[in-house]
C-alpha cells in the first residue's frame, strides 16, 4: 500500500513524546567505525553529539544517516535546475529529536490501539557497507526487538536513493506488525502541489502510524482543513473506500489517505495495487514512492522485507 499525509503548515520543533522514543543506552565510536567500515564515499563522525554517516556518490549527490536511530536526516542529489547543482528534498525539523526526512516504524498490530514503534529505543549498529566505484554506496543497520532480528540497508545512487527494512520472527509464535518507511518531502510552494499516477486507485482516509519522526500526529494528520474564512471543508470519512477520479491529486486540503485494495478486493485471486511509483507535482518534478504496510503477519520464524525509493526525474 502506499500512504499520503495531508500537505499542512507544519509544526514547529518540539519535544518527542518520551512515550514514543526510549534513550539509547549503547554509544557509538565513530572512530572506531571509520576505522572498520569507512571507505571512499562514506564518512563516518559526529555532529553535534549524534553519530553520523555521510554517504556522497561521484556526481556528488549526498545522504546524511542518524546511526543511533537510523534516520535518514537528508538526501541532496545532483539537479539540474540550480546553479549549485543540489537540492535538499527531504523535510526535517530539528528538535530535542529531529524529525521528519525518511524513517522506519514498526508498530506491534496486536496492541489494541498501535502504541509506539516496537523499534525505539533500539541500539542500532553497523553491520556492513559496500561500495560500486563510488556510483553506488550501501551501509547496512541491524538491531534486536525481543524475537525479531531487523536489518536496515540504506542506499545512494547518482540520481535516486532506496531503503529496505527486512524482519525476521526468531520466536515460536507468529507476530503481528504493522511497518511503514515513512517519507517527508519538501514543496517550493503550498499552492498547487499534488501527486501524478493515482487516478484509478482505490483509498481510504487512514491515520498515518505513530513514530518518533512524525511531523504530525494521526490524530491531527486527520483533520480537514479550512476552506476559507467564512467557513470549513467536511473531512473524509475515516473507513470510507473511494475512487481517485483526478488525474492529479492535489494535496492542499487533503488529509491523510492510505491507497491500496480494499479488504474485498484482496480476498479476490486477482486485485488492482496501487502503482509502484508515482510523481509529485512542484515548481521541480522528481519521483517517489513511500510504502506503508498497515497490517502484517510475520509466522514463526518467517523472514519479510519492505523498500522504499527515492529517484529523481
Amino acid at each position: 500500500m502506499a500512504s499520503l499525509i495531508s500537505f499542512s503548515l507544519l509544526p514547529k520543533p518540539k519535544a518527542v513524546r518520551s512515550s514514543i522514543s526510549a534513550p539509547q543506552t549503547q554509544t557509538i565510536n565513530t572512530e572506531k567505525l571509520e576505522d572498520k567500515f569507512g571507505r571512499k564515499g562514506i564518512k563516518f563522525s559526529e555532529s553535534n553529539n549524534i553519530p553520523m554517516v555521510e554517504l556522497k556518490v561521484r556526481n556528488g549527490s549526498s545522504l546524511k544517516l542518524s546511526l543511533s536511530d537510523a534516520h535518514v536526516l537528508s538526501y541532496k542529489p545532483k539537479v539540474y535546475w540550480k546553479d549549485e547543482g543540489f537540492e535538499e528534498v527531504l523535510y526535517t525539523v530539528d528538535g530535542d529529536e529531529s524529525r521528519g526526512g525518511v524513517g522506519v516504524v514498526i508498530v506491534n498490530g496486536e496492541e489494541p490501539k498501535g502504541g509506539s514503534s516496537v523499534i525505539s529505543g533500539c541500539d542500532w549498529s553497523v553491520k556492513d557497507t559496500d561500495s560500486d566505484a563510488i556510483d553506488a554506496l550501501q551501509i547496512e543497520l541491524s538491531c534486536t526487538a525481543g524475537v525479531l532480528d531487523i536489518t536496515y540497508i540504506v542506499s545512494l545512487y547518482p540520481v535516486s536513493m532506496a531503503t529496505a527494512l527486512v524482519v525476521k520472527n526468531n520466536g515460536r509464535k507468529p507476530v503481528t506488525l504493522k511497518p511503514g518507511i515513512m517519507s517527508y518531502l519538501r514543496f517550493k510552494k503550498r499552492s498547487g502541489a499534488g501527486i501524478q499516477g493515482l487516478k484509478g486507485c482505490s483509498y481510504c482516509p487512514n491515520p498515518p502510524l505513530s513514530s518518533p519522526f512524525e511531523l504530525l500526529s494521526p490524530s491531527e494528520a486527520m483533520k480537514a482543513e479550512s476552506s476559507g474564512w467564512f467557513g470549513s471543508e467536511e473531512g473524509e470519512k475515516p473507513g470510507i473506500w473511494a475512487v481517485e477520479d483526478s488525474v492529479i491529486t492535489l494535496l492542499e486540503k487533503k488529509m491523510s489517505r492510505i491507497y491500496g485494495a480494499p479488504p474485498a478486493e484482496r480476498l479476490k485471486a486477482v486485485y488492482n495495487t496501487p502503482p509502484s511509483k508515482f510523481e509529485t507535482i512542484d515548481q521541480v518534478p522528481f519521483v517517489y514512492i513511500q510504502y506503508d504496510h498497515s497490517f502484517l503477519h510475520l509466522d514463526a520464524t518467517s523472514i519479510w522485507y519492505i523498500c522504499s525509493k527515492l529517484h529523481l526525474e
